[in-house]
């Protein structure tokens, strides 16, 4: 994710393997077979080069290492096709199909919202009061960093309670598990800090995974009823979510459904996937099908024709931004040319997700992969929004030709690079076989591609690098261009 990718008899059974992956347990419309198709071989760089092939789905997946993929579209307030490709687990030869669980990694926080909406519906919570009115088996610790001011639970869906704890790397299977305020407090076994205030509640949007936690904790001491049982009963059953659940670890019986994750390298996780007690913010486990029920449920309701759960108003609420310009409570709005949707990302231990809804008109997309590399999933949500005509939420560079720039000028640019001197984060430009690769602190990044010898761009990522000389002709910065986003950083090495 952006900050600011044998035996010679083994490697022909594994080729042979690769070609059976994409039968499918279910066949649709000749005419949706078509889009299926379609979606299948036309990915989408965020740079079009001018005669290059298509992307296929098949290609990418195996140039990434990505073992499983799952997909649902929405159509007219529809599940317009849902499909697997892949191993979910590979060495079990077990294949992913539309039913395969996927972890959801920080999308749980959507159906949490949804949770906690419920309970607001319900006269037993108030968005705008002290979380501390409802915490009865912990007490948030107020400091002076707070500055006098009260956290509420608008402030922890929409990630403006000034809190710590971005993100959780969840347990191994076998590791002792902590209890959620042993988590709260950051005492072992947790393995992460405590929660508490960096700035005081209230003054913007800084994403805390920790804040969520704390609203795990208020449903379970306001409904007296377990998480995953309180969410199974009230918001994924109602919204035919019927695969998923917040259980962790999870049930034996349904381990024939969980896909493994694996690392960018296609290695698996240690056990297969990590647990997480932190249940609101990491832990669901569901599928694009199921996903794509919440798209809906919600899109009705914000048009007043569903109230499986929240009715009109409440839904309302919940997708207002509050606070911030883009995040609403448990999701974030964002306009892609001429369309708004609510949308969040996932990513947990060797798993990765994304899904959009539209905030008009019924459609949407979900993208499920078991592996850490995401990339994909943006090539694969490009094609969608392009076979189905989504005006302006893929608009490529286009770029005329690649050039070959020769290797003594390339690594005239290799080095480290800062906006200042005393600054901790810098971007790192090294040459790998020939290959010049951007990089950052704890962030393996990706290939450059030139366009000019001095510009250069990357085929994953909407970035640009230019290098600029001084008057001896020495290399004496790079400059990062990222949409609107142009910054120049100085070469200290």
């Amino acid at each position: 994710m952006m900050k600011y990718v044998y035996v010679l008899p083994l490697l022909f059974l594994c080729q042979v393997s690769y070609t059976t992956l994409y039968a499918q347990e279910k066949k649709y419309a000749p005419e949706t077979e078509l889009k299926i198709k379609e979606v299948e071989n036309n990915l989408g760089f965020w740079i079009k080069v001018a005669g290059e092939p298509n992307l296929t789905l098949k290609n990418r997946m195996n140039f990434y290492h990505v073992k499983g993929v799952s997909i649902a579209v929405i159509k007219d307030y529809k599940i317009e096709w849902a499909r697997g490709y892949g191993w979910a687990d590979s060495i079990e030869q077990r294949h992913v199909t539309s039913a395969t669980l996927f972890q959801a990694g920080s999308i749980s926080k959507s159906l949490n919202g949804v949770g906690v909406m419920k309970l607001v519906q319900d006269k037993r919570l108030n968005l705008y009061t002290d979380v501390n009115d409802y915490l009865s088996t912990w007490k948030f610790p107020y400091d002076s960093l707070s500055k006098g001011k009260k956290v509420n639970i608008a402030n922890l869906l929409s990630h403006t309670a000034g809190l710590t704890v971005h993100g959780f790397p969840g347990y191994e299977r076998g590791d002792t598990i902590p209890t959620l305020v042993q988590i709260l407090n950051g005492e072992k076994p947790a393995n992460t800090t405590a929660v508490r205030s960096s700035i005081q509640p209230g003054l913007k949007h800084e994403y805390s995974g920790g804040g969520t936690t704390i609203s795990q904790l208020i449903i379970q001491d306001v409904s007296r009823k377990p998480y995953d049982v309180f969410m199974w009963k009230n918001v994924l059953k109602p919204m035919g979510m019927k695969n998923s659940f917040y259980t962790q670890p999870p049930q034996r019986s349904k381990q024939k459904l969980l896909a493994s994750g694996y690392y960018k390298d296609g290695k698996e996780v240690t056990g297969n996937y990590h647990i997480y007690p932190e249940q609101a913010a990491a832990g669901l486990w569901t599928n694009p099908t199921d996903l794509a029920h919440y798209i809906i449920e919600t899109q009705l309701a914000l048009q007043g024709k569903s109230n499986k759960v929240l009715s009109q108003e409440m839904t309302k609420i919940r997708l207002t931004p509050y606070v911030d310009n883009s995040a609403a409570l448990g999701v974030f709005i964002i306009k892609r040319g001429e369309q708004t949707y609510f949308q969040h990302s996932g990513a947990d231990e060797g798993f990765v997700a994304q899904y959009y809804g539209s905030m008009e008109g019924g459609n949407g997309v979900v993208v499920m992969v078991n592996s850490d590399n995401g990339i994909i999933t943006e090539e694969i949500l490009n094609s969608v929004a392009t076979v189905y005509g989504w005006k302006g939420f893929y608009n490529p560079i286009q770029r005329p030709k690649i050039i070959t720039v020769p290797e003594n000028i390339l690594k005239a640019y290799v080095g480290e690079y800062k906006r200042k001197v005393e600054d901790k984060f810098y971007i790192k430009i090294s040459l790998n076989g020939g290959k010049l690769i951007y990089s950052e602190p704890d962030w393996d990044g990706f290939e450059l591609f030139a366009g000019a010898e001095n510009d250069f761009f990357s085929r994953e990522n909407p970035v640009g690098i230019t290098f600029n000389k001084d008057a001896a002709g020495k290399i004496i910065e790079l400059e990062y261009h990222n949409g609107s986003r142009n910054e120049k950083f100085k070469k200290t090495n």
